[in-house]
């Protein structure tokens, strides 16, 4: 399985520039509890597996060293299933004693992080992006920020992402007035170390505090063609085991 979309050899060139990545763990999952309700979303089985495998192996995949678990809500039933280490990564882990958001979850771990771009993914969805194109992007356009963007036929369930033709963020539209197809952003993050120590402390969302600041200043988007997974609601949770068996 090459969840990444790309050949070995193609991935095994992300280390050129990404080693470690961050996978958000921490999310209460209040959508999810009426089919998921005694284990974190990340530990959800699909497949006959917890989602989570399905990231680290693209990880391992695409040669990455270190992996940064933050976590939160169960967030022992994590380390207790994966341990120190995973396909030959290093696996650390980050655990908030109260829930600080995706921005406030990066910022507790910055420590963690050696001062390379940070690949950071938010771990209830799932995206068929090459990660060494994604990589090489990031650097040829300077960014201090990047997000994949996926297409989807309705945007209304996620918000839509308005970039130039050059790639920068132009504005990000709300779920509310957002409807048709359009491209969205996919939870895959590549941060540099200029924008990870200007992440406050604290509580606060990086989607929705952070990156708008961002606008004009380094904030990029990349819209990929690739399949796109939520698992955040019962309905599309349904759906995973068939959609990533689709892409082994």
């Amino acid at each position: 399985c090459n969840p990444t979309g790309g050949s070995g050899r193609e991935n095994g060139d992300v280390t050129r520039l990404i080693r470690e990545a961050a996978i958000l763990a921490g999310g209460l999952g209040t959508r999810l509890r009426s089919v998921v309700a005694d284990r974190p979303k990340v530990l959800a089985d699909v497949g006959g597996r917890p989602f989570l495998t399905w990231w680290l192996d693209a990880l391992a995949d695409a040669g990455l060293e270190k992996i940064v678990l933050l976590t939160g809500y169960l967030g022992d039933q994590v380390e207790a299933a994966f341990g120190p280490a995973y396909r030959g990564m290093n696996l650390v882990y980050s655990r908030e004693s109260q829930p600080l958001g995706t921005a406030g979850a990066l910022a507790l771990a910055r420590p963690f992080f050696q001062g390379g771009p940070v690949l950071a993914i938010n771990g209830d969805s799932f995206f068929r992006a090459d990660l060494a194109a994604y990589g090489e992007w990031f650097r040829a356009v300077g960014a201090s920020a990047g997000l994949l963007l996926a297409r989807v036929e309705d945007t209304s369930r996620f918000g839509r992402v308005r970039i130039e033709a050059s790639g920068r963020v132009a504005a990000f539209d709300e779920k509310a007035g957002s409807t048709g197809p359009g491209w969205i952003n996919a939870g895959v993050y590549l941060l540099a170390k200029s924008f990870m120590d200007r992440i406050p402390q604290g509580p606060g969302s990086l989607e929705r505090d952070v990156f708008p600041r961002f606008i004009g200043q380094g904030l990029y988007g990349r819209p990929v063609e690739a399949g796109f997974l939520d698992i955040g609601t019962p309905e599309s949770y349904g759906l995973a085991a068939s959609f990533l068996r689709a892409g082994q």
